[in-house]
């Protein structure tokens, strides 16, 4: 089923407008000397999009400017593609920003921080998720828990906009037992018996092993996903055929990578034995979409 991007919105909970609380508080932790020198006057500005990219991150953009006492009217919606560069003077019009002016330049820079970053999530995750269909990849494309603290949520919104899925939201979203995990319980199997027995039903375990042997001691212990972590690309193919081919038709689990992807190597790496592929490429270090707001006059 195709995504409704606009749909998209219903996800964001209800404490969004603490988030942003925060966030503006952080901008102007004191006096607003800026916004005494232009005043109260109701007047108009356009936000503009002047970089190639995914436009993501609409609701947050609503309400900053909302709990600044503007309104927004878009012209461009999250999950548009856009290019600026083929049009006149590079830069097209995003939205209508209304409000008394010194609100507008409040809510100025923390809007077009989250808008650019965000954008950005969306934008990296569309071209490596289209570099992998290419490749012939059929399987999930996912992010990591690898996000700027205070700012998941922006990041994990801006991957799914993007067409990449979110894989874990937080510690309580999966269990996921790492290395640190295993050694500090003593083996794979005691670790996942336990996270069974207080994870229950409704939560998935999931096991990272560097081994073959490994990744059959948590299928034998039940896990429901395993991460075969940091293999090159020859070597997870044959770990992934392997695994596939020795379990067939005597459990039921999906086989994550993680580590290593990159959009140089996407050829070299993919192949169907994986279900999951998560990276932090998606969203660690990618570059910001450049938009700006600009007061009418």
């Amino acid at each position: 089923m195709a995504l409704d991007y606009g749909d998209l919105a219903n996800l964001i909970p209800t404490g969004l407008p603490d988030k942003v609380r925060g966030w503006l508080a952080e901008d102007t932790p004191s006096f607003d000397y800026g916004g005494f020198v232009v005043g109260e006057d109701i007047r108009t500005a356009t936000l503009y999009q002047k970089a190639p990219g995914v436009v993501a991150g609409v609701p947050f953009v609503n309400e900053i400017f909302a709990q600044c006492g503007c309104t927004v009217e878009w012209f461009v919606k999250d999950g548009d593609a856009l290019d600026p560069t083929t049009v006149a003077g590079g830069k097209i019009k995003a939205a209508t920003v209304r409000g008394p002016t010194r609100k507008l330049l409040l809510a100025e820079r923390v809007a077009l921080n989250t808008l650019a970053r965000c954008s950005g999530v969306a934008t990296s995750s569309r071209k490596l998720l289209k570099l992998v269909r290419a490749a012939g990849y059929t399987g999930i494309v996912a992010g990591t828990r690898k996000t700027t603290p205070g700012f998941r949520l922006v990041e994990k919104y801006g991957m799914l906009v993007g067409g990449a899925d979110q894989h874990r939201m937080d510690l309580s979203s999966m269990i996921m037992l790492k290395d640190n995990h295993i050694w500090a319980r003593g083996s794979i199997t005691d670790a996942v018996r336990s996270a069974k027995a207080v994870g229950g039903y409704a939560l998935k375990v999931e096991v990272e092993v560097d081994s073959e042997e490994g990744a059959d001691e948590a299928i034998a212990a039940g896990a429901d996903v395993v991460m075969l972590d940091n293999y090159d690309g020859p070597g997870l193919r044959v770990a992934a055929r392997n695994l596939k081919e020795r379990w067939a038709g005597k459990k039921s689990f999906l086989l994550e990578c993680s580590g290593g992807l990159t959009p140089a190597n996407v050829r070299e790496y993919v192949n169907n034995d994986i279900d999951v592929i998560s990276t932090s490429a998606l969203h660690q270090g990618c570059p910001h979409i450049d938009f700006s707001l600009k007061i009418d006059h």
